[in-house]
């Protein structure tokens, strides 16, 4: 009989336990020095968002000239905060170290390190809290020395790390075939150098090596003449009419100045340029049957300078509204919305840097 009387206790006891065990809580309002609260009240309930402002003197922890909060199960979240209106918030830079501490900002005179992620910008630059603006702030932007994710390719995998968008110059990653297919361990690292990745290696099934020698399949290069290539009715080079031969014939692969071979085949070695170069002359480079290499490309200089695109620094309100162009090593003062202030942007390894806004 007390068994029963006991489990009937605990049917109507434990649902209303879990219903105010989940049920979320109120906030009460919260404490907020030199501030006042819209709406103002006592308590608030869950996900009700306030607005929040400060007095003379003072500002939002955040963006803005007022801010919100949103009372979360019994907290408030971001916490309201008044702090000195020439402290500075930390700053927001795509591809950089995380900078933000314990109090959420930065009182005026603090200097800080701020640092881009492996594989963009120029390294780390300092930056000093002035009167609640950042002196300068660092673009971290994909470096030109940096190479995207390399290509798929097919029967493989990369081994060495996980997928990333963007690869530090000198690194190196290694493919390994799915089972049943085999490559070259000579072939199967690959480096960034210079903003491209080395010859890609070729997943093949043992014993059918022999058939991809004896027929290449031709690229369309290789059916172009003017592009370097030989016809695909003659099989004869433009150069001095000779027929192409494998590349081990004219011995070693040709260094070209200032540019990395992308690709080896049997038939064809394919160049390109370092990213300060403009390639002129052919991709390919054939060898020829009587042991001498078809034309080389050449690298030449090219004119470098960075881009300000006003759409991309909205944060500093530039009184701009087209594409600057800034010559590589110059400085140039761009005009902010207020009037008698600017930003200073500065171009170097095509790399953007740049200042608040401040007043000459």
């Amino acid at each position: 009989m007390c068994a029963k009387y006991l489990g009937f206790v605990l049917l109507v006891w434990f649902p209303g336990v879990l219903h105010a065990q989940s049920a979320p809580q109120s906030c009460s309002a919260p404490i907020l020095n030199g501030g006042y609260l819209v709406p103002e009240q006592e308590e608030y309930s869950h996900e009700t968002m306030l607005s929040y402002g400060c007095e003379k003197g003072l500002k939002p922890a955040a963006e803005g000239w007022w801010s919100t909060s949103t009372c979360q199960d019994g907290t408030w979240s971001p916490r309201p905060e008044c702090i000195d209106k020439e402290a500075c918030l930390p700053p927001h830079i795509p591809n950089a170290e995380d900078r933000e501490n314990e109090s959420g900002w930065y009182a005026n005179g603090r200097t800080i390190s701020i640092k881009c992620n492996e594989g963009y910008g120029a390294g780390s630059q300092e930056a000093t809290c002035e009167k609640g603006v950042w002196s300068s702030v660092l673009v971290c932007e994909k470096s030109f020395t940096s190479c995207d994710a390399p290509p798929k390719i097919p029967h493989a995998v990369i081994i060495t790390q996980g997928y990333q968008e963007v690869f530090a110059a000198n690194s190196k990653l290694e493919y390994e075939c799915e089972d049943g297919f085999t490559v070259e361990v000579s072939q199967r690292i690959i480096t960034c150098i210079n903003g491209n990745w080395t010859t890609l290696p070729t997943c093949i099934k043992p014993g059918a090596a022999e058939v991809e020698k004896a027929v290449e399949p031709a690229t369309s290069d290789d059916r172009n003449p003017a592009r370097g290539g030989s016809s695909a009715n003659s099989g004869m080079n433009d150069r001095d009419g000779s027929l192409n031969a494998p590349i081990t014939t004219c011995g070693d692969v040709p260094v070209v100045p200032d540019a990395v071979v992308i690709e080896e085949k049997r038939t064809f070695v394919r160049y390109r340029c370092s990213v300060f170069y403009t390639q002129v002359g052919p991709e390919l480079v054939y060898c020829n049957s009587n042991g001498r290499w078809t034309q080389l490309p050449t690298c030449q200089v090219r004119e470098r300078f960075c881009e300000v695109d006003p759409a991309r620094y909205q944060g500093i309100a530039l009184a701009i509204s087209e594409v600057v162009r800034i010559t590589e090593g110059q400085q140039m003062d761009i005009p902010c919305y207020w009037s008698g202030t600017f930003s200073r942007f500065e171009c170097h390894n095509e790399q953007i840097r740049y200042t608040q806004c401040y007043r000459q």
